[in-house]
């Protein structure tokens, strides 16, 4: 099979959207662990501030999360605790994810970009969080992995929301 052939097999458009809707769908029933197996050993997931520009660097600007793969574990880890009092009752979270491209493709490596748009519930309290995300996957003999994860927030600010205690 030629490069060209393999590439477009193996980073079909469907295949992507579902595999986004699945951590989407992940996220909303709370399956944080299943959730967390998505991503390759070694990945990051950022969260820069709200009007961040996008080639922000955490090195260099304020990010609401900049987690490498060890420190993404133990959110997991705390927000499935009962004590982590941010998220305990759990927010009721719902997740559209829309407007999936494959940007450019790199041999068993894709950059994703998608629009989302996060919807939660918490102490009769709805707050919608609209914006999108960009990846780094990677295809591997046990399916796709993400490598990178940015959520970057389409607001000015976090007002009225006030703070991101979920995953976007």
């Amino acid at each position: 099979m030629s490069a060209t052939a393999m590439t477009a097999t193996v980073w079909g458009h469907r295949e992507v959207e579902d595999f986004l809707i699945a951590e989407a769908a992940l996220l909303d029933s709370w399956e944080l662990d299943a959730w967390f197996e998505l991503f390759a050993e070694g990945a990051t997931y950022e969260v820069p501030q709200a009007a961040a520009p996008e080639d922000a660097s955490p090195e260099t600007s304020l990010f609401y999360i900049a987690d490498d793969y060890f420190r993404l574990g133990q959110r997991v880890r705390r927000l499935k605790n009962p004590e982590a009092h941010s998220e305990f009752p759990r927010s009721v979270c719902v997740r559209v994810v829309s407007n999936v491209r494959i940007v450019k493709t790199e041999g068993n490596r894709a950059h994703v970009e998608a629009v989302f748009v996060t919807y939660r519930s918490k102490n009769e309290i709805t707050d919608i969080f609209p914006g999108h995300h960009r990846y780094i996957l990677e295809t591997r003999d046990d399916g796709l992995r993400i490598v990178s994860k940015r959520s970057t927030l389409a607001l000015n600010n976090l007002r009225p929301q006030g703070r991101v205690s979920i995953i976007l």
